[in-house]
């Protein structure tokens, strides 16, 4: 199996230039690319679809080169937007390309320029002139042809600036330099980018003729099985870098995916080889319950992305959910716990009181019998006086307090 034909039967081509055409190329190493928008300081799991896919590629023998947009960024990309994007400022621009270069550091390997490179399109289309970029470039581009694509007739009603309008013949400089330049045959990117990638495939055949070798593909919008957009969570996106969302984040959000959405996953995600993950569906339909898919699909995701060690401590963390033992994690693995789940009270709160005020009792009444029938536990240790009193000098890093009732009803309290 080339890796085409794994890429297709782990669902991550939707659209290609050409089915033959690509999957001769991939027969033989070749160099693909892929763009990467520095408009956050990190990307996020929708990102990681494509840098998996290069991850792919490369393990496959492949040459891989990752463009940051350090000059389209500047521009913005009107595909998938519903009005004009907000411009960032250069320094903006700057610290974010470096931040997203160092991240795409961690998953590919650029030791070797054989093996692939990461660049930064500012450094070819920040010298380009204006008349350069008219005379060159643009009298290629028929005003009826860009109007027709999808990521400009979208927005046609809602509104459109030059700037926009123009992202689309920068994307296509993108794939001619790097053709001409590096000998890069494919470029793939998210289904939105459909018409960005046809419009550099149509400039290198015009420029270099129709028989120049070249091809792109898209991957599809990843979605959950309920067709909500995947990769976020209540707080939002997801993203790769772990002070913004920790491992144990990650871990718990694959955990919890929909039986569903579990296998699809593993193809998208995972690298495990297709014929582990159809073992792996089995033994999951046989004990349904048991979220066996899940599991391996959570420990493979932290793996992937944070590494053996991180994976080992998001574990530990999800047992502490079980065991109670809240007193052996860290200030910052406590707020990944439970943060989610904070509320302020004053201290010198009466438990009965802090029942009823975090909403784990409806009255006097009911908190009383919670703390009578021994169902009240505070930092992993059960509570049964009525008279206790919330106060710092038990509290965890002198101001947390963790309360649960039963099983699975947890607050944690900041005093």
């Amino acid at each position: 199996m080339n890796s085409f034909e794994d890429l297709q039967q782990r669902g991550l081509i939707k659209d290609t230039s050409n089915d033959a055409e690509i999957s001769q190329l991939l027969k033989t190493p070749t160099t693909i690319y892929c763009g990467f928008d520095p408009s956050a300081i990190s990307m996020h799991l929708g990102n990681f679809v494509q840098i998996s896919i290069l991850m792919r590629l490369q393990r496959a023998g492949h040459r891989i080169i990752a463009v940051v947009g350090g000059a389209t960024g500047m521009i913005g990309d009107p595909s998938g937007k519903s009005k004009e994007r907000t411009l960032l400022n250069q320094e903006a621009i700057q610290a974010n390309t470096q931040a997203i270069k160092k991240q795409l550091e961690r998953y590919l390997d650029f030791s070797d320029l054989k093996k692939g490179m990461v660049v930064n399109n500012f450094d070819w289309l920040g010298k380009l002139s204006m008349i350069d970029y008219l005379r060159d470039y643009g009298k290629f581009f028929p005003i009826n042809y860009m109007l027709a694509k999808d990521v400009v007739a979208n927005r046609l009603e809602s509104g459109l600036s030059y700037t926009e309008f123009s992202y689309m013949l920068l994307q296509s400089i993108d794939f001619l330099y790097l053709y001409q330049q590096q000998g890069c045959r494919l470029q793939f990117g998210g289904s939105d980018q459909w018409g960005n990638l046809t419009s550099g495939l149509e400039l290198i055949r015009r420029i270099g003729g129709m028989e120049a070798k070249a091809g792109v593909f898209t991957t599809p919008l990843i979605t959950r099985s309920d067709g909500k957009k995947f990769g976020k969570s209540e707080d939002g996106a997801l993203f790769l870098d772990a002070k913004l969302t920790s491992p144990y984040e990650i871990y718990q959000y694959f955990y919890n995916v929909a039986d569903a959405d579990a296998i699809a996953y593993l193809k998208v995600f995972s690298f495990l080889d297709l014929l582990t993950i159809s073992q792996i569906e089995k033994d999951h339909q046989a004990a349904l319950g048991q979220r066996i898919a899940q599991k391996r699909l959570a420990e493979s995701m932290v793996i992937s992305l944070h590494g053996d060690v991180a994976l080992k401590e998001a574990k530990m963390m999800a047992e502490v959910l079980f065991t109670g033992q809240f007193k052996s994690l860290s200030e910052s693995q406590l707020l990944s716990v439970l943060g989610g789940l904070k509320v302020k009270l004053s201290k010198g709160t009466l438990l009965e009181d802090a029942l009823i005020q975090v909403k784990l009792a409806t009255s006097k009444r009911e908190a009383r019998e919670f703390i009578q029938g021994q169902s009240i536990s505070l930092n992993g240790e059960t509570i049964n006086q009525l008279t206790y009193i919330l106060n710092k000098e038990q509290a965890l890093f002198g101001k947390y307090v963790v309360l649960r009732r039963g099983k699975k009803n947890y607050v944690l309290i900041e005093l």
